[in-house]
């Protein structure tokens, strides 16, 4: 098997798609966009969503990139052989120009060809097709482009049940290979699914005649084609799409595992390098190594793209995985211990990303202070949480986890430490207690969204628009240091972070909040155009985040008063927003103000 770095698996997968006609879209910020459904870029189509929905893209209909993501719903997991919270999700789009043709024999291609793919063994491949139901018939087209691919080295590819031992491809039902909608209606439609088998040593089931066990560890799901060409309506009745999709995903963490031979992504080449800079800072066990990696990796991306520790959403999770890697480290009462291993890991983390990411090389200086100030309140928030336990002569499940909650103790830590004062603990109400957490947790950071697709509601797009009108006053009101931050936006409320370093006073908002109305009232025509990002700027468009754009981009003007680079949607005319009003400013941050306020 080929010993490619991830680095030339990256490069391979969009050089690829570059030469089938796909545009190479530069990585979203982890920070979605005007998205009031997630804390987080969870998928590589994040990003794409308005384009997925029918908004042309100004890089054309095939799109490629390797996409920054983080989800926080496993946190808990992180340590064993595949959970992570920050990973890279390789992927490639159609909008509504190839499909399933075009798609699946581009990633069999890929996967096998030694040449510019990535050199897999096709024996070793399986799939999975929709099997059809009362909503969509099976996916025979799926079924024959694969049979056809496998005939093409010689294997068999069958999917009659009685010899399926000696076949490739899979009939499963819509719980395994079907994707949305993402809510009660809107695009959707069957996915195909590519497996590689590690091998019997990968897991105690050999594969049995018939049905292979795709839950058993030794078949492992590598990459996922979804086919979105069917929009289910009000009445649970599914219809054709106007405009057919393809949306593909792959993890690079795991697909680097499968091509480099090793049981885990963390023996990849993505996280050697940071295990070998951790065992020389602190004496942990390998799964306690592989949290602190995953976790300073993860905080150290989100630092970059803006987010610092706080008590409340994107702060917080920041502030739980900086937490972590601390307290597993063992050094909470070793500072200066403590700043070298930060210190050391995060130049690491310049050194294999710097060249994917250059802006993230930039922030170095900034990622070490942040987690270091962080790391070192948690210190002594350790130390208070070691004398709550010391006051105790038993432990409740709400007091462990309200010592899990408030200073960072894991369940397993503070039974380490009531064991020596012989505390009992009620563990099972701890477990009630988390999985109530956890549920929140993933609500949170997950929201309603499901692979993507956001909601496009009337008031919510209204929202949007009125952030436009604000960005534009605070700048003027403020002074053009003013940088958004970030914004969540329902059907309720608008919730807008700006760079700011001091409280605004009562007339600054009242003169914001007048600019606004003024706008509105002026009836602004709305216009979008696409543009390149050097002619963007030069005409006063403000981008956003810090991002790396592609080589077009798209824009709104709301009548000369505020430009920005924005993927939409938005009204026409500002007079349809209705009345703005701010109801709260506060603090987010060290530098972040925000602002609470409703359409009425």
């Amino acid at each position: 098997m080929n010993q490619l770095s991830s680095a030339e698996i990256r490069r391979r997968f969009l050089a690829f798609f570059e030469a089938h006609g796909h545009a190479v879209l530069p990585s979203a910020s982890l920070i979605p966009d005007n998205d009031p459904t997630v804390l987080f870029t969870t998928a590589g189509m994040h990003p794409l969503v308005p384009y997925l929905l029918g908004e042309v893209h100004p890089q054309g209909r095939r799109l490629v990139s390797s996409q920054k993501c983080l989800r926080t719903g496993d946190i808990a997991e992180v340590g064993d052989n595949r959970h992570l919270t920050f990973f890279e999700m390789l992927g490639n789009w159609s909008l509504g120009d190839y499909f399933k043709h075009e798609s699946i024999r581009w990633s069999f291609e890929l996967l096998t060809s030694k040449d510019k793919g990535l050199g897999l063994d096709p024996a070793k491949l399986y799939i999975t097709v929709f099997a059809g139901d009362e909503d969509a018939p099976r996916d025979s087209e799926s079924v024959g482009i694969w049979q056809e691919c496998f005939k093409g080295v010689g294997i068999k590819a069958s999917t009659d049940v009685a010899i399926q031992e000696s076949g490739r491809v899979f009939l499963l039902s819509k719980e395994s290979n079907w994707w949305g909608p993402a809510g009660q209606t809107g695009p959707c439609g069957p996915d195909t699914e590519i497996f590689y088998d590690l091998g019997e040593g990968a897991g105690a089931q050999t594969l049995p005649n018939g049905l292979p066990d795709f839950e058993s560890g030794r078949l492992i799901e590598i990459w996922n084609n979804v086919f979105m060409q069917y929009r289910k309506d009000l009445d649970g009745n599914f219809q054709p799409l106007d405009q057919n999709n393809v949306d593909t995903g792959m993890g690079l963490e795991r697909i680097s595992a499968v091509v480099q031979g090793v049981a885990t992504v963390f023996e990849t080449d993505l996280f050697l390098p940071l295990l070998t800079v951790i065992q020389e800072h602190a004496q942990v066990s390998a799964k306690e190594q592989r949290i602190i990696a995953d976790h300073l990796k993860a905080a150290s991306f989100l630092i970059s793209d803006g987010v610092q520790p706080s008590n409340k959403d994107r702060g917080y999770v920041l502030r739980r995985l900086i937490r972590r890697a601390v307290m597993y480290s063992n050094l909470d009462e070793d500072a200066q211990g403590l700043e070298g291993l930060i210190q050391a890991v995060v130049q690491k983390l310049i050194n294999m990303y710097g060249e994917a990411y250059p802006a993230f090389t930039t922030s170095q200086n900034q990622i070490i202070e942040s987690i270091l100030q962080e790391g070192e309140k948690f210190r002594k928030s350790l130390a208070k949480g070691k004398r709550e336990i010391e006051k105790r002569s038993a432990i409740s499940g709400k007091d462990a986890f309200d010592l899990y909650q408030t200073y960072g103790f894991p369940l397993e830590l503070t039974r380490e430490y009531a064991e020596t004062r012989n505390v009992q603990i009620d563990e099972a109400e701890f477990e009630q207690e988390f999985r109530k957490h956890q549920d929140l947790s993933r609500t949170a950071s997950a929201g309603q969204f499901s692979s993507g697709l956001a909601d496009h509601s009337e008031q919510v797009v209204k929202y949007h628009t009125a952030t436009h009108l604000l960005h534009q006053a605070l700048r003027d009101v403020l002074g053009p240091h003013v940088e958004q931050k970030g914004s969540n936006l329902t059907p309720e409320r608008l919730r807008f972070d700006f760079a700011h370093l001091e409280k605004m006073t009562p007339e600054q908002l009242e003169k914001v909040e007048k600019l606004v109305n003024e706008k509105i009232g002026a009836d602004l025509i709305v216009t979008r155009d696409e543009m390149v990002p050097a002619e963007a700027f030069e005409r006063g468009y403000i981008g956003l985040f810090g991002h790396m754009y592609g080589d077009r981009v798209s824009t709104y003007d709301v009548g000369g008063y505020s430009r920005e680079i924005c993927t939409g949607p938005h009204v026409e005319h500002t007079s349809t927003l209705g009345y703005f009003k701010i109801q709260k400013e506060e603090a987010v941050s060290a530098g972040v103000r925000r602002i609470k306020a409703v359409l009425e």
